[in-house]
């Protein structure tokens, strides 16, 4: 089974554009950022986050504390993952407690990684709020989660993937859409 891309569905300056907007919004709707923090859910939600907080740095003139999560082991379909899943590190360098938390990720589909990452971070600790930021969100929830910040909402049919590409594990950043060929 191989992915067939159809389309580049933002590039990387609309990438950039939507990033930079998310954060205006993102410091609006806190009024600043004391208590803020950023995790991003491993392993593109990661980059984006670092996106988002160099953004956000840049409008507010100081950084945000960002950290990573990794919600292998709290996903509700780890049996199906096979013997060895990828497993990446969570990286916290500092107490959620009583912390305003922005959970980034790259594409919001059925809820279910979002669900497993505040998991997550509840076991962490108490954070004040938790606001979800997501670059594509492209519909087909299964669960009640909706994001705060969203770079571009994107409809898709349940046959189509989104790629979101960043330059750390891509050499390049552009979302596509495609489909599984094969199989």
């Amino acid at each position: 089974m191989s992915f067939v891309e159809k389309a580049v569905i933002m590039d990387s300056s609309e990438m950039t554009r939507a990033i930079k907007r998310m954060a205006h919004e993102v410091v609006e709707a806190n009024k600043g950022v004391a208590d803020l923090v950023l995790l991003g859910i491993q392993r593109r939600g990661v980059s984006l986050a670092g996106m988002l907080g160099d953004a956000i740095s840049q409008i507010e003139g100081h950084d945000v504390p960002r950290g990573a999560l990794d919600i292998t082991f709290y996903r509700d379909d780890l049996s199906t993952l096979g013997p060895s899943p990828k497993v990446s590190s969570t990286e916290m360098p500092f107490d959620v407690t009583g912390k305003i938390i922005i959970l980034v990720d790259d594409v919001l589909y059925t809820g279910r990684t979002v669900r497993a990452a505040l998991d997550v971070i509840m076991d962490w600790g108490r954070p004040a709020a938790i606001r979800l930021a997501v670059l594509v969100d492209r519909g087909h929830r299964e669960l009640p989660i909706r994001p705060d910040f969203v770079g571009k909402n994107v409809p898709t049919s349940q046959k189509e993937i989104i790629k979101v590409k960043v330059r750390e594990f891509d050499d390049k950043e552009e979302v596509t859409v495609g489909e599984v060929a094969g199989g």
